[in-house]
């Protein structure tokens, strides 16, 4: 409810010349915004807003009584709007005065053009600010995403896309929207080198926008390698590179298991840094290729980010398929053969046909050497053979090929062991031999 004080200002306006219009309007806006009791502030504000926009007070007028507006927005929060002293109170005013604000430009095309810059403010430092403190990420990123970068009446440099864009980036990544996010991290890949050499900062705040875009669309190889190399980084405080390399290690240990993440989760673990952080007791056993039980895997999971534990087309988690492969690995270290049936139940699954189907794909992907006969239903690991990574590269031919010669010739040597001992028989008990048979 508009203030009695407003409304007694509004109905003198019509007794006032043009000329001292403008110079009254900012004394009530200063009385609104001095006053102690903020119950009125968002209704007064409008109906001055309203009141000014219809007098038609001229484009100048008009652009220093809308400057004067959102100053007194800003001057609401004491500690200026990209801070958390903004109250739910103070935001919910933002967003009633400044949508109020913003309608009444863009109806006008005139003012719409020709205030251009006072528009950028108000979605920026009151809408978006009020979006971000009430948690609305997306409804942030989007009303940033409105902002005039293009148009003749304002010239914007490349360092103020990049810092407008990322801050665009983290808000849809704080909804865990990576298809949005995404989209100006691709805008911002054409312009980042302009401004990175001079701003550190910025730059950091890149890698770490793509790593997180990495980590959410799932490509955890490469959100790993991102993660470690900000956690060297000496822009950020050693609690930051700690965390930025414990994020490291969760995508590497849900990376597909094969030799790329072979080499990631060796980098990791020399690292001396790892040893203090929670994960690296998972980090360890899959470095050295141990046996995982459930109890350790469940526990590491607690850590993990929703999408991390996200259902994926086969029904099973990251976590679960990560988990899986790697035991396969491990299992690998450990037999030379072993049946479907025996390594399903080695990985915890429900049927040997399982097992075989993620062998198979193991294999055909160049993650693990071996071969599969399908016949007896046994897997053959080839330990003396690393898979490549290339997609084909672990069908194991000539390693099966060796595990062939090695078993027709302990063949031989069983055969040629009895004919020895049936020899020495013939030669000690003669009278066994039939008449006219020879020995030899």
């Amino acid at each position: 409810m508009v203030s009695s004080e407003v409304r007694d200002f509004l109905a003198q306006v019509p007794n006032w010349s043009q000329a001292d219009r403008p110079a009254a309007f900012r004394t009530i806006i200063t009385t609104i915004t001095s006053s102690p009791d903020p119950s009125h502030f968002a209704a007064d504000l409008k109906a001055v807003t309203d009141a000014i926009f219809l007098e038609s007070l001229g484009v100048v007028a008009t652009r220093a009584l809308v400057i004067d507006l959102i100053d007194a927005l800003k001057s609401l929060a004491s500690g200026g709007p990209s801070t958390d002293t903004i109250n739910s109170t103070t935001s919910s005013i933002w967003l009633d005065v400044g949508k109020a604000i913003q309608q009444h430009i863009q109806s006008n095309p005139t003012l719409a053009t020709s205030l251009v810059d006072q528009t950028a403010t108000i979605y920026e430092d009151l809408l978006a600010a009020a979006h971000e403190s009430q948690n609305s990420f997306t409804d942030a990123a989007k009303t940033l995403a409105a902002i005039p970068l293009d148009s003749s009446q304002r010239r914007v440099t490349d360092k103020y896309k990049a810092d407008l864009w990322i801050r665009i980036i983290r808000n849809y990544l704080e909804d865990d929207d990576a298809t949005s996010a995404e989209t100006y991290l691709n805008k911002l890949k054409n312009i980042i080198h302009n401004v990175a050499d001079d701003n550190p900062v910025l730059n950091l705040h890149f890698k770490l926008s793509a790593a997180r875009i990495q980590d959410s669309n799932r490509q955890f190889l490469a959100a790993s390698q991102s993660y470690y190399e900000i956690s060297l980084s000496p822009a950020i405080a050693e609690e930051e590179r700690l965390h930025t390399l414990s994020m490291a290690i969760k995508c590497a240990v849900l990376a597909p298991a094969g030799p790329p993440r072979s080499r990631v989760l060796a980098r990791l673990y020399k690292d001396e840094r790892s040893a203090s952080l929670e994960e690296f007791g998972i980090l360890e056993k899959m470095f050295l290729d141990r046996l995982l039980a459930r109890a350790e895997v469940e526990k590491f999971a607690q850590g993990l980010a929703p999408h991390q534990l996200a259902t994926t087309s086969d029904g099973s988690t990251v976590l679960a398929k990560a988990m899986v492969e790697h035991n396969l690995l491990a299992v690998s270290r450990l037999y030379r053969n072993i049946g479907f049936d025996a390594l399903g139940s080695w990985l915890g699954l429900d049927s040997g046909n399982k097992a075989e189907e993620i062998t198979a794909r193991m294999i055909e992907q160049g993650r693990l050497a071996g071969s599969i006969d399908q016949i007896d239903r046994i897997i053959y690991f080839e330990s003396g053979l690393e898979a490549s990574g290339e997609k084909g590269s672990g069908r194991a031919e000539v390693p099966v090929g060796k595990e062939m010669r090695r078993q027709d010739g302990m063949v031989q040597a069983l055969a040629e062991d009895l004919e020895r001992i049936t020899d020495d028989l013939l030669v000690e008990f003669s009278q066994l031999v039939p008449a006219g048979v020879s020995g030899n």
